[in-house]
Parts: structure tokens; C-alpha cells; sequence
């Protein structure tokens, strides 16, 4: 059995318009009865790091499959209110606290893991799950920052057997398969501009902006919890209720802001298909409420991509802030809810004016588009009326995106979001909070992966050194 020390080692480091009409905006979740049956005895072995709030709902995801064995349960703060449900679920489960002990005592009972973890620590649980050969599905963002997901991308094909799945799940749903179908089709072609919006409460809305220091600390809330993994790499802090619970996302120094955590459920699919890699402007045009330390109140940031394999430039507009809310087309129509777009968990308050989503742009036809799996429509309806009769057939989708991890690892299917999709998405989420937080115009090498205008901002490319401790974690 590996421990510790032989990891170290081993470790370098829809609505208006014409929209999609028989295609389920949410994939196949369970297997199929015969593939229960075949597998009935070779499920995934999986253990899960992370099982409360957003991980609890993972497992459960998975847990419909009928595919899985969990074998082994991790977290900081086990036995929290937010962690009962899913002991209760796996009450034979091995539990630990701190993940790196999870391998290194019980690796060589699972193949695969699930971490629901803040944003700053999916690099280091990835980087230890490929290096022990376990499959990983890991929550978006992909990481916090551009060199961490440099590595991860790197140690992912260093360990090919690995399988890697980043969770934004839409990417299984609907609209990838809508917008392959309709750019292979012709119908989606010389995107120029793409609007992108989240305008929903942050939990962070309301903050007093004058802020001058991180917050003072608190005591711990029960004396089991294992603060000091929960910091990861990052430096020391003493425990803060704003932290804990979802709280990581308002910081710079722990999560990635609302560009993070929905950018990559609205602007995944344009990214992939219009193979648009790293941009080579981002600029911060609006802050309000900037500060050093947790994401403005509302912002708008201009990526601007060059141009690729015959497709014209294009810029994608960022949008968040619930007073930041973009132009649309006069003939937009309604931003109707809808159920398949998961709740912003940020209390009772209305939703915006304009429900998370995107419009995009190109020389002859304007799409409108939700978040997630969403399908988008044509605008105006009569440019839609001129394709209804020639519309492209729209695949539906054969698995959603826990059962397509699954299946994958065993070879069944590909992922539809590894790592070395995924990664360069997660890249561009760092150079936006970049300019974001330094509130400014950033110009960017996508060869040399440097910025040519600012030494500060290459410095934020891989932020403050590691903590002792953890300075493996960054070597391949």
C-alpha cells in the first residue's frame, strides 16, 4: 500500500424564436436495466471527498445510476448537520477527514473519487487521485488558478488510464449536443460576439466594501473539524464562519467569484465548439464595489479571442451584478424561468431581470440561449421560421454527466469534460479574475501563456507559494 511518503515521490508536479423540440434538457440518468445487470457485480468502487451541500447532491446523482459502490466517505467536518444525510446513506462506509490519509490508508480499496471541495482545493485532491490511478470527478471550477490548471492538465496525461470529469453538468445535457449538431450543420457559423450573464445575489451582495483586513477569527464550531485541511495550500487563517459552508466562493483567495462558478455552465459549450483556447485581451470594464479582497458587486469583463481555423475573432462579454444587466435584442422576448437551471442557493430573494444565460452573435443570425443544458432559439422568430423546415436532427443524449463518468470508467464512453477540455475553459476564469481583481485591461501571449502588460498579473498566474506542506502537490 502507498503511503505518504512513496506519493511524494512519486509526484512531480426554448423560449422566443425556434427552439429544439424533442431533446431533453436533462440526459439519461440511470443506467439501463441490462447494464445494471451486467455490472450488478463489477460496480465502481467510489469514494466521495466532500459529502455535504453540493456533494450531497453529486452522490446522489450517482446513487441513481445504480453503478456505484461507495466505499469511503471524507470530510473536514463530518458529523456537521450538512454531513448526516449522507452518512446515513453509507453507514458501512470507511470515514476520514483529511483525503490525503483516505489514500494512503484505504487507495487500494477504491477506484474512483468525487470531490465536492472549495475551489481551492480540487488541484490538490485531482493531482493525488491521478497519481494513485484513481479516476476523478471533480467539481467546477477546475481549479483556482492558471498554473494549477496547467499541471492538472499535464498529470492528467501523464496518467492516461485516469479518467477526469469536471462537473458542469450541462455539458452532458441538451445544449451540447443542440450546438454540435447545429455548428456541423451550418446553422451556428462566424460567431463574432457572445453577451454572457449571470445577474442572480451573490452571497457576497450587501458586504461592506471598505473592508481592510480578512475577517478576525471565530472558534470552531465543534471540535472535530479539521481546519487545517481545509486551508490546503492556501496560508494560514484562522477559522471564519465567512469562509466555511459555501462562503469560500466571496474571496479571491479561496474561490472564483461568480465567473467560476457559473461561467462554466454558460459559456462551456461556445468554448469547446468554437475552439476558442485563451484569449489575448481580458479587460475588466467594470468593478463596482472593487476591493483586495472578495469578488465587486457587480462586473463586466471583455474577452477578446483571436481569430481560429477559418472562424472570425470573438469577443464573450461577461456580465454579473444584480444592477449589471446587459443589453439584449429588442426582440428578446421573455427570461422565463426555468426548472432545469439549478437554484443560486442564495436565499429568498427574487431572481434579476434576466435569468443566467447568454446571446450570441454572428453575421447573419442571433442565438438566445440559458445556462446549463438549455437549448438556445433563433431570434427573430421570422429568421427562425426560415429554418424550421431544414433544422439539423439533435442527438439526444445517451447518459448524463455522472453516468457518462462511469461509463467511462469503464471504458464504455469518453467524457464529455475531462481535463484537457475543461482546463483551458478553467484557464480563461483565471485570467478574468485576473483583471478582475486587479480592476484593469490585461493583454495576454496565449503562446507563451504570459501577460505582456503587467509583471503583477503574471505573478497571479500561480499565486502565493504553497504551504508547508503542500509544495509537492505542484511538481509533476
Amino acid at each position: 500500500m502507498s503511503t505518504r511518503r512513496d506519493f511524494l515521490k512519486q509526484m512531480g508536479v426554448a423560449t422566443a424564436g425556434l427552439a429544439v423540440s424533442g431533446v431533453p434538457t436533462l440526459g439519461a440518468n440511470a443506467a439501463t436495466k441490462k447494464e445494471k445487470v451486467a455490472q450488478k457485480s463489477d460496480k465502481v468502487k467510489i469514494a466521495y471527498i466532500g459529502i455535504g451541500n453540493q456533494g450531497a447532491w453529486d452522490i446522489e446523482q450517482f446513487e441513481e445510476t445504480g453503478l456505484v459502490d461507495v466505499v469511503a466517505l471524507c470530510d473536514i467536518d463530518l458529523g456537521a448537520q450538512h454531513t448526516e444525510k449522507v452518512l446515513n446513506m453509507y453507514p458501512n462506509a470507511k470515514r476520514f477527514r483529511d483525503f490525503r490519509e483516505m489514500f494512503e490508508q484505504y487507495g487500494d480499496h477504491f477506484e474512483a473519487v468525487c470531490a465536492a471541495v472549495p475551489d481551492h482545493m480540487h488541484f490538490p485532491v485531482a493531482m493525488m487521485a491521478m497519481n494513485y490511478g484513481k479516476h476523478v470527478y471533480v467539481e467546477k471550477p477546475m481549479c483556482r488558478t492558471f498554473h494549477e490548471a496547467e499541471l492538472m492538465m499535464a498529470n492528467a496525461k501523464k496518467h492516461p488510464e485516469v479518467v477526469t470529469q469536471v462537473g458542469n453538468q450541462g455539458h452532458s445535457e441538451a445544449n451540447y449536443f443542440q450546438w454540435k449538431a447545429w455548428q456541423e450543420a451550418g446553422l451556428i457559423k462566424d460567431v463574432t460576439a457572445i453577451t454572457a450573464h449571470m445577474n442572480n445575489p451573490r452571497r457576497w451582495h450587501g458586504w461592506d466594501t471598505n473592508l481592510k483586513h480578512m475577517p478576525d477569527g471565530q472558534p470552531l464550531p465543534n471540535k472535530d473539524i479539521d481546519w487545517d485541511t481545509w486551508l490546503g495550500a492556501c496560508g494560514w487563517r484562522d477559522y471564519s464562519d465567512k469562509y466555511h459552508n459555501g462562503n469560500w466562493r466571496c474571496w479571491y483567495e479561496f474561490g472564483m467569484g461568480a465567473l467560476g462558478d457559473w461561467g462554466a455552465h454558460i459559456i462551456d459549450t461556445a468554448h469547446e465548439f468554437l475552439e476558442l483556447g485563451l484569449p489575448y485581451e481580458i479587460n475588466c470594464l467594470k468593478a463596482t464595489g472593487h476591493n483586495d479582497y472578495f469578488y465587486p458587486m457587480s462586473s463586466t469583463i471583455l474577452f477578446r479571442f483571436g481569430a481560429r481555423k477559418g472562424m472570425p475573432p470573438c469577443d464573450i462579454t461577461w456580465y454579473d451584478g444584480v444592477d449589471n444587466i446587459p443589453l439584449v435584442p429588442a426582440n428578446y422576448g421573455e427570461s422565463e424561468y426555468n426548472p432545469n437551471i439549478p437554484a443560486t442557493n442564495q436565499g429568498t430573494t427574487p431572481v434579476a431581470k434576466l435569468n443566467p444565460g447568454k446571446e450570441i452573435y454572428t453575421k447573419d443570425l442571433v442565438f438566445k440561449g440559458g445556462s446549463h443544458g438549455s437549448t438556445l432559439s433563433i431570434l427573430p422568430s421570422a429568421k427562425a421560421e426560415e429554418w424550421k423546415d431544414k433544422m439539423p436532427v439533435v442527438p439526444e443524449s445517451p447518459s448524463n454527466h455522472h453516468l457518462n463518468f462511469l461509463r467511462a470508467c469503464r471504458g464504455i464512453e469518453k467524457t464529455r469534460s475531462p481535463f484537457e477540455i475543461n482546463g483551458v475553459l478553467s484557464q480563461v476564469f483565471c485570467l478574468g479574475v485576473i483583471a478582475q481583481r486587479l480592476n484593469t485591461q490585461l493583454f495576454f501571449d496565449p503562446r507563451t501563456k504570459q501577460f505582456t502588460n503587467n509583471d503583477f498579473a503574471n505573478a497571479l498566474l500561480s499565486g502565493m507559494p504553497p504551504r508547508k506542506g503542500w509544495e509537492e502537490f505542484y511538481k509533476i
